[in-house]
């Protein structure tokens, strides 16, 4: 395989993973899509994809983790958040959780062609249940892109796949916050990503009071400049872990610009995704 150095004009950063030579193969009802440098994530056509909100939970737990030796993705999905961290972080270990078989067989076949199987370990489950994650389990760096919406909410897809990434049917924040307290190592960071609305970052902030975490940094996510906040990234910590006078406060960062007025991509997030090996 004679992997492409560049695409439009962009040096692909990161070692040449084995690619298809790993043995895998493209199905018609599958597409097998750039992510970070050399790496590829196998998606299906039809069904989930994907998203902005992923590359940033993946990016901002990267970021602003102190140490990562292991790492944990929780409701990893088709891998795009564990995949990213791979990429990010070549020398920790990885665990990662989903429970839709589908969405497990193709991030299987991700970490053959990206040749992370060494490290990166996927399980089959709900993250919820006895016996998926040991108790004396512990990360330094736990991630999760949550569902945002109770099944009852909204219109529903009718792929499955769709269904379970965006409704709650396998837990809420308060789930994931629980899960990851539980499970950081001392010191570790739990990025995650939700809704910006009032009524959603109440939920979120609730999660973490219950669970013992401090939601120590929070960055909105503006999609186009001039629009309020749809979403917000945030950086939580186990109280514990923090001196008692620092576990009333979060720092409110400044907006994330995704798109700028003009419509063409705003500069902060061209040097975000360059630092997680996309293109600009």
């Amino acid at each position: 395989m004679n992997p492409e150095t560049h695409f439009k004009g962009w040096a692909k950063p990161g070692i040449i993973p084995p690619g298809l030579n790993s043995g895998v193969q493209i199905e018609p009802h599958e597409t097998l899509d750039a992510i970070s440098g050399h790496f590829r994530l196998f998606q299906l056509r039809d069904g989930h994809r994907f998203s902005t909100d992923d590359i940033l939970t993946a990016w901002y737990g990267t970021t602003w983790c102190p140490s990562e030796r292991a790492v944990l993705d929780l409701g990893s999905g088709i891998g795009t958040v564990g995949m990213i961290c791979a990429w990010c972080l070549p020398g920790a270990k990885f665990v990662t959780v989903e429970a839709q078989t589908e969405s497990v067989a193709l991030a299987k076949k991700s970490t053959r062609y990206n040749g992370i199987e060494d490290r990166y370990e996927i399980r089959a489950g709900d993250f919820r249940e006895n016996g998926i994650l040991r108790a004396d389990e512990k990360f330094d760096l736990i991630t999760g892109s949550p569902p945002y919406f109770p099944p009852d909410a909204g219109v529903k897809s009718e792929h499955p796949q769709k269904l379970a990434c965006r409704f709650e049917l396998r837990g809420t924040i308060a789930d994931y916050c629980e899960t990851a307290a539980k499970h950081l190592a001392p010191g570790g960071f739990f990025a995650c990503v939700f809704p910006h609305e009032p009524a959603q970052l109440a939920r979120v902030e609730a999660a973490a009071k219950n669970s013992n975490l401090v939601i120590v940094r929070k960055r909105p996510v503006v999609f186009r400049e001039g629009d309020p906040p749809l979403v917000a990234l945030f950086g939580l910590m186990r109280a514990d872990d923090l001196p008692e006078w620092f576990r009333g406060q979060t720092w409110t960062e400044p907006d994330l610009i995704i798109r700028a007025r003009d419509g063409k991509i705003h500069p902060e997030y061209s040097a975000v995704k360059l630092s997680i090996g996309f293109p600009p």
